[in-house]
């Protein structure tokens, strides 16, 4: 280990091969989408926080969807942008250890965060009269508290097959920011372990929770079909769409990087992919639960309300 770090310093983040022009105007766009990002996640989780009437399982759920992406774009959007403004590629080993911590759990997290989303809303919808019974804030706790310590063992298992592994020759990480399948590619040694690992996981935290999400959104569906009035049917369907919407971004672009078979031509698709992702993702969030969700509109509405009689 300490042989390893001492002879590896640093990574070259290849990312994309681009004038010193472009690059500051991608600069500017890339600070202004973060800086978006931070704004409306801050302000999702502040509504979340001063209206009382927020404080439900969904939202509280969704306190924490906040919390996720505005942590994992502050993994890595930080660092590209440092990177855009000084022309500079290079990254040290230990802050690409520590930004390949941060993107796994935090990466892993988002999932099953959405998952235990989709089971809020199952039993919301399928199971009314029992709802606050079974999703008592002791469940809420226990659910939060599973997922971060699921993404966090999930990443220290990466992280700690990765730092067995030597290096040897240039280390040019074909990436913008250090995402674990590209540092692989530099290593000298076997990583057919790290890759089993690794698609074992794509496995657990893709595939099982889809296939959950599938099965709690066909109960769905014809729990809301049994709705008789048509306006508890469009509330329904309203607040099923907006997380529909989310998980079908998300597990789309994850399973097309980890789960398609790996292929040279597909490098540069990848890295559109992620930057797609890292910054896009963290907005479309709070976007779609707060301009298709009324309450997020009403207590937006009732906090200003309650600045302007102040």
């Amino acid at each position: 280990m300490e042989g390893n770090q001492s002879w590896i310093a640093e990574f070259i983040l290849i990312g994309f091969q681009l004038s010193e022009d472009m690059e500051l105007v991608l600069f500017g766009i890339f600070s202004l989408l973060y800086t978006f990002n931070l704004l409306t996640n801050g302000m999702i989780l502040g509504l979340i926080c001063l209206d009382p009437r927020l404080h439900t399982p969904m939202y509280y759920f969704l306190s924490h969807l906040a919390i996720i992406d505005i942590s994992y774009a502050s993994s890595n959007l930080p660092n590209l942008l440092a990177n855009l403004v000084k022309h500079k590629k290079d990254i040290s080993f230990v802050l690409c250890t520590l930004q390949m911590i941060f993107n796994l759990i935090f990466s892993s997290m988002e999932c099953l965060i959405l998952v235990v989303m989709s089971y809020d809303r199952f039993v919301a919808i399928c199971h009314p009269l029992q709802y606050m019974v079974i999703m008592n804030w002791r469940v809420c706790t226990f659910l939060a508290i599973a997922c971060w310590s699921c993404g966090l063992c999930l990443a220290i298992v990466q992280v700690s097959l990765f730092l067995r592994l030597p290096f040897c020759g240039p280390q040019k990480v074909n990436h913008f920011f250090c995402e674990i399948q590209s540092v692989l590619k530099v290593t000298c040694g076997d990583i057919w372990i790290n890759e089993m690992f690794l698609f074992a996981e794509g496995v657990f935290i893709l595939v099982g929770p889809l296939a959950l999400m599938l099965v709690s959104y066909v109960h769905i569906l014809w729990a809301i079909l049994k709705i008789q009035s048509k306006e508890g049917r469009k509330k329904a369907c309203s607040i099923c769409s907006s997380h529909l919407c989310v998980v079908g971004f998300y597990f789309g672009i994850a399973m097309m990087v980890y789960l398609a078979p790996d292929s040279n031509h597909r490098e540069e698709q990848k890295k559109i992919l992620f930057l797609f992702y890292s910054l896009f993702n963290p907005l479309l969030n709070p976007l779609v639960y707060s301009v298709r969700n009324a309450q997020v509109k009403a207590a937006f509405h009732r906090v200003l309300q309650k600045k302007r009689t102040v």
